[in-house]
Parts: C-alpha cells; structure tokens; sequence
C-alpha cells in the first residue's frame, strides 16, 4: 500500500475508517487519503497509535510521553510524568470501553526485567497495572474488553489476563502463549472471532493464536519486520500490516473482520 516509510508502526483507523500509521524515524503521524500517504510531522519517536473520541493518541520513545494530535491538528502531550519521572520509552497503547488508556514502557528492559505497564484513567491519573517485565510492548482488550493481552518481546511470550476497567486492574495475569523469536511480539489486535494476530519482529510473520491452550498458525510476512498491524472496520482493505525493515505499509487479504474498537465512550439511553 505504500513504500519508503521511515520505520512505519501503529497502524489505525479513525472514527472514519481512515487508515493511519507513525513513522517512528520520521517523526511524523501518516494518513492515507485516496491511496497517498500525508504525513503530519510531530517530531520526537512515534510509535503506537490509538483513536479516542477521533482524536490520536500516540507515545513518543524519544519524548518519553504520551501525545495527542487534537481535530484542529495541534499537538498536545498529555502524559510527561509517571511516579514523578518521564515515562521510560512508552511503546504501544491501547483504550478500553470506558477510556482508561493502558500503555507499555519497555525502556532498555531487553535483558533486565525493568518494563512496566501503565494505565492512564479519565481523570488523568495514573496508576502501574504490571512491572518487573522484558520489554513489554504491543497489547490489545478482547472484543468484550474483559481480557488484556501484552507482549513480553524478549521472552517471546504472551500475557494474559482479567481487565477489570473500574479499578484499572489487570487480574491474574499469565503467560498465556510462546510465539518463537529471533526477537519476539510485537503489535496485535484481536479479531470478530477472538482469535488474536500478533506481529512477529524479526520473524518475518503474523502469528494467529487462539484458545486457552493455545493453538498457534503462521502468516508469512514479505519483510522481516512486521512491527504492527490492524483490521480495517470496514472490512475493505482486511488486515492492514507496518514491517520496518522495508518501509512499507502491507494489505492482508482476508474475509476476518477485526473486533470492535473502543473509540469512544458510549452515550447512556433513556431509561438505563
């Protein structure tokens, strides 16, 4: 779908279904409009990108916070501090329903288990859900927003656990599944049948992992370095894959439709 990006990560899709990704090396937000990638620079390290009340939400390695471009396209950081020091290299994040936004913060946790996990809630403050991790990285909520998955890179694993929005706790947390290296997970995102596709960095593929005892099958992948990826909600373009290694954004044909994303709070009804 389009080439010569600069280390491309974070693929989503706005309340529009308008696709989107970040150049981590770039410094720049990308939108695709009529198949031609815009970019609208931000400067910093973007990495993960999520959409909340169709504004983006993306963490900055090299900033160390949490930023979000805004509709009238200025840049605000919302997230500069977490127990009074910079966020150490925030990765991924990810919304759930009620607009707690988890994010990752692997720092240099490839060989000592100092990543940690935090979780951001509506009023803003900010509270560590996980610690003591080997660069965790991408994570996703279950279709029902019950279940949180993160990546422990470096150990080539999986987490899995209960998400309990309310008190921004993740319950029980495992290691749920072993996907392989040479280096590990990456981003990933569940589908409408709760089946859940993971990035392979350095891997050249998508691991498709299901089940409680997991089963685990394998899309190739052309580029090494698939670091993300995501389901277009409208189902047109199917699963929509960043690989860095060869900068390109790639299109994944497929009748697999994503799980639905948390964008928005919802509105109450009348009545209940």
């Amino acid at each position: 779908m389009a080439n010569g990006l600069r280390f491309p990560e974070g693929p989503a899709f706005d309340g529009q279904n308008r696709l989107w990704a970040v150049e981590l090396k770039g410094g720049a937000l990308l939108r695709m409009n009529d198949g031609v990638v815009e970019r609208i620079a931000v400067g910093g390290a973007p990495n993960g990108l999520a959409f909340w009340d169709d504004q983006a939400w993306f963490c900055d390695a090299d900033q160390r916070s949490i930023r979000r471009l805004n509709e009238d396209g200025i840049c605000e950081t919302i997230v500069d501090a977490v127990d009074g020091v910079a966020p150490d290299r925030p990765n991924d994040l990810a919304f759930d329903a009620a607009g707690n936004l988890v994010f990752t913060c692997p720092g240099n946790s490839r060989t000592e288990p100092t990543g940690s996990v935090w979780c951001r809630r509506p009023d803003g403050s900010l509270r560590a859900i996980a610690q003591g991790m080997y660069f965790p990285n991408g994570l996703a909520f279950s279709a029902d927003g019950k279940t949180l998955v993160i990546a422990e890179t470096y150990r080539h694993r999986l987490w899995r656990g209960v998400w309990n929005a309310e008190t921004t706790q993740w319950i029980g947390a495992t290691p749920w599944a072993e996907v392989g290296g040479p280096i590990g997970p990456d981003g990933m995102a569940f589908c409408e049948t709760g089946a859940l596709f993971v990035a392979l960095y350095g891997l050249g593929a998508v691991a498709v992992v299901e089940g409680d005892t997991p089963l685990i099958r394998r899309i190739a992948v052309d580029g090494q370095c698939p670091t993300n990826l995501a389901f277009d909600p409208a189902g047109t373009l199917g699963l929509v894959i960043t690989e860095a290694d060869q900068g390109r954004l790639l299109q994944y044909r497929t009748d697999v439709r994503g799980a639905p994303l948390f964008r928005t709070k919802p509105t109450s009804q009348p009545g209940g």
